[in-house]
């Protein structure tokens, strides 16, 4: 007997940093209040043109000519409706006010925001998902064929009929529309080293990950296998030497085993204990406040299980040539 599998609107992205998201896919029944909340916009926006168009042929002495406020408004009217979306979603992250006052955004298919060149697509191709149009004439005889409505119904079945329920502007332009709500899944990289897990649990509880500090843990993590220990040590030292002091650890924890740390911590752990138990790893406690002797300048004592640090500072964009552009990483987080 054939069962009938649960209609699900979510996607997986699997983004080029090795990070999945989950989105879940926007409906022609969210898109089209979104949508009647755009017109209405267009609408208050062209009127207001045009009421600034007459304060300004009004009166004894006409600032303009009439022919020219003519003009002027039809180019207005002409800018507005085909530009309006394409401005916003550009430069509003994918979002008109439609889009916004429904939690709605677009974005690429391939889980990247929205540019300029798939918004004008996408907007562009617009008249053609309204297709076939309806004159008012068909309901009434009487009634002039000059007005036309558009039914939408291209649009409607293509959207009914591909799997991320894309418009054919969707499709030209390679987007999608989806709610402006992620979650994060677990990446594909696992940690085996099991102290990563414990010098985890020592990172403070409040302390959240900024979105360019997970992208640059996800890379670092995916390479550190083509990296000799000395080379991971002298890269990952960059951006550990910012960590050590904010959470107050020994200066003397392997850079590369905090970055596994940090990995575990933010993309393994459900949740991380908020009290600092005395004993989670083998040896002297990473935390510099548990020193009972400082250890002499330029001579580390090495914490146990966590080896000494090595390696002098160089850049990190010379080691992962082939990393993103944001590998220049804010270590501060989100509070």
């Amino acid at each position: 007997m054939i069962t009938a599998a649960p209609l699900d609107t979510t996607i997986a992205v699997v983004t080029p940093e090795n990070i999945a998201f989950e989105y879940q896919l926007a409906g022609p029944f969210r898109r089209i209040p979104a949508y009647a909340i755009d017109v209405l916009v267009r609408c208050g926006l062209i009127v207001g043109f045009a009421v600034i168009l007459m304060m300004l042929g009004l009166g004894s002495q006409m600032l303009i000519p009439g022919s020219f406020l003519f003009a002027a408004l039809l180019v207005g009217y002409f800018l507005i409706s085909w530009f309006y979306g394409t401005l916003l979603e550009t430069y509003f992250n994918g979002r008109t006010i439609g889009k916004w006052a429904l939690g709605l955004r677009v974005i690429g298919v391939d889980g990247r925001p929205l540019d300029g060149t798939r918004a004008v697509i996408r907007n562009l191709l617009r008249i053609a998902d309204f297709a076939p149009m309806a004159a008012l004439s068909q309901l009434n005889a009487d009634l002039p064929p000059v007005f036309l409505i558009p039914t939408g119904m291209v649009g409607l079945v293509c959207m009914i009929c591909t799997r991320r329920m894309q418009r054919l502007g969707d499709l030209a332009a390679g987007t999608m529309v989806v709610v402006d709500e992620r979650s994060w899944q677990l990446p594909v990289t696992h940690i085996d080293d099991p102290r990563a897990a414990a010098l985890a649990s020592f990172v403070p509880a409040d302390y959240r990950v900024s979105r360019t500090l997970a992208r640059t843990l996800a890379t670092y993590v995916e390479r550190r296998a083509y990296l000799t220990p000395p080379r991971r040590r002298e890269v990952s030292r960059v951006l550990a030497e910012p960590l050590l002091q904010r959470f107050g650890f020994r200066p003397d924890v392997d850079p590369d085993l905090l970055m596994m740390a940090m990995y575990h911590a933010t993309f393994l752990s459900d949740s991380r204990p908020t009290g600092l138990p005395s004993a989670r790893v083998s040896g002297p406690s990473p935390l510099l406040r548990d020193l009972a002797v400082p250890p002499a300048a330029g001579l580390p004592a090495p914490v146990g299980g966590l080896p000494t640090a090595m390696g002098s500072p160089a850049g990190l964009a010379g080691t992962l040539a082939t990393a993103p552009d944001s590998i220049a990483v804010n270590t501060e987080g989100t509070p």
